[in-house]
């Protein structure tokens, strides 16, 4: 974020390659589309960037209301949509048009997904509640949660459920999107002064959530109940987002001591 740059890590070569971005950018979220190209949010400057990895050319699409974009995800007609936690919005970008729309919320959103029925779904990380954005009406419907459950992040199981991490509370919860409830709460191991964060979930359905304040990563079985801690090894890392390959290794990237990991 800080570094203001864009890094590609080839697993094989164990190399690095950087792209720099425009300045003031402070990259936060990211993602690789279908042709390859590398969509981010300009949380420094209120842009959704787009950066080819063939020329190192970017473009910066201004959101409309500029603010700090968070988080994005992509659906499958290549819409970009993406939080803006201090301006408590809902942004959409199409990028085949460059055309956004912008949908005002509340609660500071943070983490978002999307579920099958392709609703938007949020995390309202100081309202302790979740949204769920109908993208057809553009009406925001909510969940409430316990008080002071603060929710981060969230993804979408292989079997349409979701399931976010409770900050304030220490847990992560499992909801159905289909009826707006939550199915099932499990409490982590290091409880509210963890501080589960970063939520991702393996082709099997395993679910993975780091617990940024100890430095731990915990593996969940959903249909077990069975937990497994990972202590990282190395102190203040700041895990906040994860991703699992298709060889089924856990990438992570330090936000705070600059080390990119992976548990195999």
């Amino acid at each position: 974020m800080f570094g203001n740059r864009i890094a590609r890590f080839d697993t094989r070569a164990k190399t690095f390659t950087e792209w720099e971005l425009p300045p003031g950018a402070r990259p936060h979220g990211l993602l690789v589309d279908r042709a390859g190209r590398v969509w981010y949010t300009g949380n420094g400057n209120g842009t959704i960037g787009e950066l080819d990895p063939k020329t190192g050319k970017v473009v910066e699409h201004k959101a409309p209301s500029g603010g700090d974009p968070h988080t994005l995800v992509i659906d499958e007609q290549g819409i970009l949509w993406f939080t803006v936690q201090s301006g408590n919005r809902i942004g959409r970008l199409d990028t085949r048009t460059g055309v956004f729309a912008e949908y005002k919320a509340r609660g500071r959103p943070y983490g978002l997904t999307l579920d099958r029925a392709g609703n938007v779904w949020f995390c309202e990380m100081a309202g302790d509640r979740l949204g769920r954005l109908d993208p057809k009406t553009g009406t925001i419907t909510e969940l409430p949660l316990e008080r002071g459950s603060q929710p981060r992040r969230m993804a979408t199981a292989p079997d349409g459920s979701l399931w976010v991490t409770l900050y304030g509370s220490g847990k992560l919860v499992r909801v159905d999107p289909a009826t707006q409830k939550v199915l099932k709460e499990y409490a982590l191991p290091a409880g509210e002064r963890g501080g589960p964060y970063a939520v991702t979930i393996d082709g099997a359905g395993v679910v993975w959530a780091n617990e940024i304040q100890t430095d731990t990563v915990v593996r969940l079985d959903p249909g077990t109940g069975a937990l497994r801690v990972f202590a990282l090894p190395s102190k203040d890392v700041g895990i906040r987002k994860m991703v699992v390959d298709a060889d089924g290794r856990l990438w992570y990237m330090g936000s705070h001591n600059g080390r990119l990991g992976v548990i195999e």
